[in-house]
């Protein structure tokens, strides 16, 4: 995961996890609705993994 890509998961998590398929942009979408925080946690998380 690049440097970009980790700033991208901080300032728009459902963006960042656009590639990853539909279950993931909306699980971080709604995350993101509930507060800032879980929505970046879980973009972040589901970036590292391969």
């Amino acid at each position: 995961m690049g440097c970009g890509r980790v700033i991208l998961c901080l300032i728009f998590p459902p963006l960042a996890v656009l590639d990853k398929g539909c279950g993931s942009v909306l699980l971080t979408f709604i995350l993101t609705c509930a507060g800032w925080v879980p929505g970046a946690i879980a973009a972040l998380v589901i970036n590292s993994k391969n």
